[in-house]
Order: structure tokens, then sequence, then C-alpha cells
């Protein structure tokens, strides 16, 4: 079997702890337990202490309109290896010197679109109003997507931002959680109070993912105590919306905790609620059903695939209040119910495997490569989760020129 030079490009990664970080963690580690050659290159955080052998670090530089992430500055000192293939995971400095990369070197690239970009324009000042004018983060993306030999994305609800686009190559391969850490998390004590009952709701605290209508939903559930899981720019704000609903003390604020010990925490809990409308699948709607926790979310791009509605849980319309608070009610009250629903809910988690999706990876490598997959796999033939869905045949190999500058 060839081994294979691989670099995945992600400008997000340890210590952050978000659905990007936890898919290239994984299909590094699958990849390598194939025998692959695996480096992740992500951006420099200088006060964290490196635990993985297979991370090269970019020299970096706080992010002014977001403080607690960095932005990679790469140069050309900081690529001296040559890879195989690149893939890329995300759209800024990192992912653009990947793509650039392997023009250069004329070697294939894979990009993941993880991130519906137009929701996140917020992030710049003054770029939400003029993407709403211009079009200016889709044709953007246009261009930086449009030049992958392969987009993967992660679920069919995505497909249609990639329309929008005009992305022709691009296939649907879902990303996974690993259960084995998840189960394996240690005991953590309980943070919700005795006696009532225990609902959470975890990600990134920020206003996109809509905490503030999961907070809404408690006036109703008079018995609930909510704990939240992530931390974020939104945190402040959500405190005092808790106060002005007359819930703060239903409400407990859990910081960011180590991805080994999150499946402690949902071992505690009862139901999970969600109500961002961004997400491109919703990995943390996986890692709660896979702990046997059923859903109520809102049904909205990557979380209408992220659960089996009226099976594992239940999804709502987009800022649905009566209906999170009707079914999240009904789980609570009725133990026949419950329990049919926690059991789905562990069962339909656990269809997606790290080792199957790697596999569906290794399948568009080859493509990408125009080799068969015999070559690159041990395992060849279609993954135990299925082969990747293409929108379309992959077509001959070759690289669109771009008007952004060559990098190095």
């Amino acid at each position: 079997m060839r081994s294979l030079r691989i670099g995945l490009f992600t400008d997000t990664y340890l210590p952050d702890h978000n659905g990007i970080v936890t898919s290239v963690s994984l299909l590094s580690d699958e990849l390598k337990a194939q025998g692959h050659q695996v480096e992740v290159v992500a951006p420099d955080f200088p006060e964290h202490v490196e635990t993985r052998e297979d991370v090269r670090r970019v020299s970096s530089v706080q992010y002014l309109f977001l403080p607690t992430y960095r932005l990679a500055w790469p140069s050309r000192r900081d690529f001296d290896c040559r890879y195989d293939l690149i893939h890329t995971h995300t759209p800024l400095t990192l992912g653009l010197a990947g793509m650039r990369l392997a023009r250069k070197w004329r070697i294939p690239q894979v990009a993941t679109y993880h991130t519906h970009l137009e929701a996140y324009a917020h992030y710049v000042p003054g770029l939400a109003s003029v993407q709403q004018k211009t079009g200016i983060v889709t044709r953007a993306a246009s261009l930086m997507y449009g030049t992958a030999d392969t987009v993967i994305t992660p679920t069919v609800g995505m497909m249609d931002v990639l329309n929008a686009m005009q992305v022709k190559r691009a296939v649907v391969i879902p990303t996974s959680v690993d259960p084995r850490v998840l189960e394996s998390a240690p005991d953590v004590p309980s943070p919700w109070p005795a006696g009532c009952r225990r609902l959470i709701t975890v990600g990134r605290l920020a206003r996109e993912k809509r905490f503030d209508l999961v907070l809404d939903t408690l006036p109703a559930l008079p018995d609930a105590h909510l704990c939240v899981l992530g931390e974020g720019p939104e945190r402040d704000a959500l405190e005092a919306h808790a106060r002005a609903l007359g819930v703060a003390d239903r409400v407990t604020f859990l910081g960011v905790k180590p991805w080994r010990e999150i499946g402690g925490y949902y071992r505690h809990a009862e139901v999970f609620v969600f109500a961002s409308v961004t997400e491109t699948q919703g990995l943390v709607l996986q890692e709660a059903q896979l702990m046997g926790l059923p859903v109520v979310a809102v049904g909205a791009r990557g979380t209408l695939t992220g659960v089996h509605d009226g099976v594992s849980g239940h999804l709502v319309a987009p800022g649905d209040v009566p209906a999170l608070v009707r079914h999240t009610r009904a789980l609570l009250d009725d133990p026949v119910l419950y329990a049919r629903m926690s059991a789905e809910a562990r069962r339909f988690g656990g269809t997606t495997t790290p080792q199957g999706v790697a596999q569906q990876v290794l399948e568009v490598y080859a493509r990408a490569l125009r080799i068969p997959v015999s070559q690159i796999s041990r395992n060849p033939g279609p993954g135990p989760d299925g082969p990747p869905r293409d929108r379309e045949p992959a077509p001959e190999r070759g690289h669109p020129r771009s008007s952004l500058a060559s990098f190095p």
C-alpha cells in the first residue's frame, strides 16, 4: 500500500474546541491508522502546550474582532516540506495558503466546506451589510472553493449553499464524532441542582447560535434547569437575558470543558435543546444522541439531517420557542416516550463512524490523484457508512487559475 503525505490545513485548531477541530483531529488519527503521513497545519497559540505529534504550528496574530481567535500569518519558511495532497478545512489565511501551495506544487487540493460563511460575516465590522448589497463573501468563497479538485460538505442540506457559489465538484461525507471518547469520559460532579429536570445545550456562545431562544424556553419549563456548555462573545449578553427572563437561578454557564470530559456532562443530562440555524451538520447533536439524549432542535440546513425527526428527537421551525417547549415537556413527562427516543437517539448517533468517514475521504483522495483506492487504503471499497454521495461525476484533474496572488 502506498503511504500518502497529506497536509490538513485549518485556521482553527486546539486549544480551540469546535466541530472543525473535532473533524480534523479524527480524520488525522484515522488516516495515520491507515499508514499515511499526516500533518495538521494550524495557527500557533503562544501559551498552548502541544500534545500532538502531527501538528505544524504557523506563527499567528490575535484577531482584532475576536480576541480569543488567532489568525495565522504564514511565510515561505513555514512550508519546507512537500505533500502528495493538500486538504483545506477553512477559508482564511491557512486555507488560502494550502490552496496556493497545491497550485504551485501541482498537487491535488481537496476542500471541506464546514462553515456557512455568509452567516459569520458580522464578525468583520461592516462586512454583513456589504455582503447583503454585493454578495462579496459568496463570490470570494466561490473563487476559493472553485479551485479545489473536490469539495466535501457534511450534509445534503448544504448543497444549496454550494450551488449559490457555483461549486460544481462536490460530494457529501458526514463528519463523525468518536463514541469511544464520549463513552469513556470520566464521571464528573453533576452541575444540576438536585430534584430538577436536566436540560443541556452545547456550543460556542455566539449570536448566530441563538442560545437566547434556548433560554426563552425556561419560563414555560419551571421544573427545568439548563446547563450551557461552551464559551464565546455572547456570554455576557446571554447571562443578562437570563436575568431579564427571571430564570438566572435556573441556568448554569459551565464554560469550556476538555473534550474528553464532555461525555460525563451528557451522561447526567436528560434532554439536549438547540436552536442554531447556521450549522453545516451540528456535531453536538450527534454527540448528544450517541450518549442517549433525545434532541429538541431547530431544523435548518445541516441540522435537518442531524436528527431523525420524531424518532431520535424533534425538529421545529426556526424561532418556534413554543414548539421547543412542547416537545421538551413531552419528553420530560412521558417515561415511555423518553425511553424509546433515548434508545433511538443512541442508535442514530452511532450510524457514522470515524473509520467509515476516513474511508470515504480516501476514496475522494484516490479520485483526485487518479489512482485506484486500493493503492492507498487497507480497506478498499465503500466504507462502512457507504460511499461518498457525488453531486456530479469527478472532473478531469486541473487547477483553475484565480486572481489571488500565488503563495509562497
